[in-house]
């Protein structure tokens, strides 16, 4: 079960500060010794078709962080990408991005496409323009034939397991509520949950 610091601190008779300065020193610690667990671009299978798609976790409305508003989502986060094979089995998830970062960014941010073949890829229409598999866009004031129609109910039909794969990384309670710590303390926090995920479960 997820705690929030409030309810830990009263379990263990201290303060919410001191219940902080624990969290803070215990995800250090395990971002550091689970690091190397962290599969690396370098480490994702080259020879099957993948999955990629964003998420967004939420963050506090820090002043000084304009660029973590996203304009299309309406809340301040970051943009998360991940990567899965077609079964839905994560092989690579990103560090945080201002969540002002559209996913076709996120993609030449991360450098992704230097390390794996684009048309490899299966991806929503976030990522058009970069040569990956992706659903048919149609003009304005045309209509989408029945080929574009197929294709694109498969490629939602193949997408759904990386859907599956991010709502299940979702139920980390970090990466589903707003994320109040520093800022400066978010990409330790991803880096230890995912040292979890692949070093540990």
């Amino acid at each position: 079960r997820n705690h929030v610091q409030a309810e830990l601190a009263e379990s263990h008779g201290v303060s919410q500060s001191t219940i902080s300065r624990a969290i803070a020193t215990v995800t250090t610690l395990l971002a550091n010794t689970l690091e190397e667990d962290i599969p690396t671009l370098a480490d994702i299978p080259t020879n099957t078709a993948l999955l990629i798609d964003g998420t967004i976790p939420p963050s506090h409305d820090w002043a000084d962080q304009p660029s973590l508003y996203s304009v299309k989502h309406h809340h301040t986060c970051v943009n998360i990408q991940v990567i899965t094979d077609t079964p839905g089995r994560p092989h690579w998830i990103s560090n945080p991005l201002p969540g002002s970062t559209p996913d076709a960014t996120a993609l030449d941010t991360h450098d992704i496409l230097t390390h794996l073949d684009p048309t490899k890829i299966i991806a929503d229409k976030s990522y058009i323009g970069r040569g990956l598999t992706t659903p048919v866009r149609t003009p304005p004031r045309e209509h989408r034939t029945s080929d574009d129609e197929e294709h694109n109910r498969n490629i939602n039909h193949i997408r759904w397991s990386i859907e599956r794969a991010i709502a299940h990384l979702k139920t980390w309670h970090i990466l589903s509520t707003i994320h109040r710590r520093p800022y400066t303390t978010f990409e330790t926090t991803i880096k230890a949950v995912l040292g979890i995920i692949f070093g540990i479960l």
